[in-house]
């Protein structure tokens, strides 16, 4: 018996590759202890974790012509395509952490929510390094469930300081799955990543140790179902419910839906139901 086989048998599952892409700033933070936590427990479970901690990192955040080693000014009218100088060289940094992706079966992000989203270094994360030809293509190729990472999952585990009553559909900050949808379907889907349904840390702020065992043992049976957990139903652009513009066609949701919602079908439904 191999060490691969000797894993499934313990573990009661194939032995997967996770890549932990991590931002906070704070190397004793809620953040980073979860990080720690998640990929303790995987490895636990016989996966292969590897991580991306991007304050640790020093990631540098902001896309310029310095990202793109073959671009050159020429002449003082020389501008920088972003989309046509991605398909070239890139730098070592960037390099690096599209092996990790392409490595990878899953990725879970976890960061904290800044300013109702994720904080800027993740965004510069992909920025940078989802790029022409690697997490889109610019010429029309697949997206929406059929993007260049397809056939990876993705989960975003993400610490709040409000309770989950203030994300709710009557909540003041409106609902979570609102919040987190410009990064679930317009980065992970878009992509072709499977998106699995975010994990949640309410009132992050004032978490004891109670509170923080409890978050463990929740984000640990998470943990174990990531590649048996029914990821959100999003509507695939292949599917046949949108038009050639790109437009949702009529009737094809359930009655009173609106919003980002208009965009997930019911579930237990095939695209074109």
């Amino acid at each position: 018996m191999n060490a691969e086989e000797h894993t499934e048998q313990h573990t009661g599952q194939q032995s997967r590759k996770i890549l932990i892409v991590s931002a906070h700033p704070e190397p004793r933070s809620l953040t980073a202890s979860l990080a720690s936590f998640a990929a303790a427990e995987l490895r636990r479970a016989g996966h292969e974790v590897r991580t991306s901690d991007l304050y640790a990192m020093k990631w540098k955040a902001t896309v310029d012509a310095d990202d793109f080693p073959a671009f050159e000014r020429r002449g003082p009218d020389g501008r920088l395509d972003v989309m046509a100088a991605s398909t070239g060289p890139l730098t070592p940094d960037v390099v690096a952490e599209q092996r990790k992706l392409l490595w990878a079966d899953a990725v879970i992000f976890q960061f904290p929510l800044w300013w109702f989203s994720a904080p800027a270094i993740v965004k510069g994360w992909f920025d940078r390094v989802l790029t022409n030809g690697f997490g889109y293509d610019s010429g029309g190729g697949p997206r929406y469930g059929d993007g260049t990472l397809a056939g990876r999952r993705a989960m975003i585990a993400v610490s709040l300081g409000a309770d989950a009553r203030s994300f709710s559909a009557r909540g003041i900050h409106g609902p979570l799955a609102d919040m987190l949808f410009p990064l679930q379907h317009g980065v992970l889907f878009y992509t072709g990543m499977e998106v699995l349904e975010p994990f949640p840390v309410w009132e992050a702020a004032g978490l004891d140790a109670a509170g923080y065992a409890a978050v463990t043992a929740a984000y640990g049976e998470r943990l174990r179902t990531l590649f048996t957990d029914e990821p959100i139903p999003f509507r695939a652009l292949r599917g046949g419910d949108y038009t050639r513009s790109l437009e949702l066609r009529p009737d094809v949701e359930a009655p009173g839906t609106s919003g980002f919602a208009l965009h997930v079908r019911s579930r237990g439904r095939k695209d074109g139901d």
